[in-house]
């Protein structure tokens, strides 16, 4: 088990409990009209599963995904439904099955130097034209904060890791942290669309 995966299951209810009500709507309305009505959503790294309800709630269907099993549970619990524990490049379905993929703040725990080959692999699941909503806290290192391995990442190192994918930035956006107490953290937000 992983460092960060281990810091997961030490603290997965408290995980849980701080982010399923955080209120991520002002993404969701960057994200959502490029999905079709009632489309097929992979939550890459659901967490707590707070946006996979939301977009169940909207009448999407949804492929909740996690690499951790205390926060699997916890997510299958809240949701109704099964969250498949795997990590990202473990994680196998039939190539072109997604409109999209949501990935909100989850694929800031690969290495920087595993991330090309991450998004590659996630692109095979994706429709060709699939909207793909990725996030990470804004910077350019890569580091252990609080028992968790962080990759940052600003618009250009972003754009060098897709280089060789098929997956093209269409829009990036840098928001506040959403969390109470935690709004001097900044994000980078892209929407990648694939070729």
């Amino acid at each position: 088990m992983n460092i960060t995966n281990q810091y997961y299951s030490e603290n997965a209810l408290d995980f849980f409990s701080s982010t399923v009500n955080v209120d991520v709507q002002k993404l969701y309305e960057q994200f959502l009209p490029h999905v079709p009505k009632r489309g097929k959503i992979l939550d890459a790294g659901c967490g707590s599963g707070r946006d996979s309800k939301s977009f169940l709630d909207l009448g999407y269907k949804v492929t909740s995904l996690d690499a951790n099993e205390s926060l699997a549970k916890l997510a299958e619990e809240y949701l109704g439904q099964k969250v498949v524990v795997a990590t990202f490049d473990s994680f196998e379905a039939a190539p072109r099955t997604f409109d999209a993929i949501w990935a909100c703040a989850s694929l800031l725990h690969v290495p920087i130097n595993k991330l090309p080959m991450t998004f590659n692999h996630l692109a095979q699941v994706l429709k060709s034209g699939g909207v793909f909503y990725c996030s990470f806290k804004y910077g350019d290192i890569e580091q252990v904060r609080n028992g968790r391995l962080f990759s940052d990442l600003n618009e250009a190192k972003l754009a060098n890791i897709l280089i060789s994918s098929p997956l093209c930035i269409s829009q990036t956006w840098v928001t506040s942290d959403a969390r109470p107490g935690r709004e001097s953290e900044k994000w980078l937000n892209a929407i990648l669309t694939k070729k």
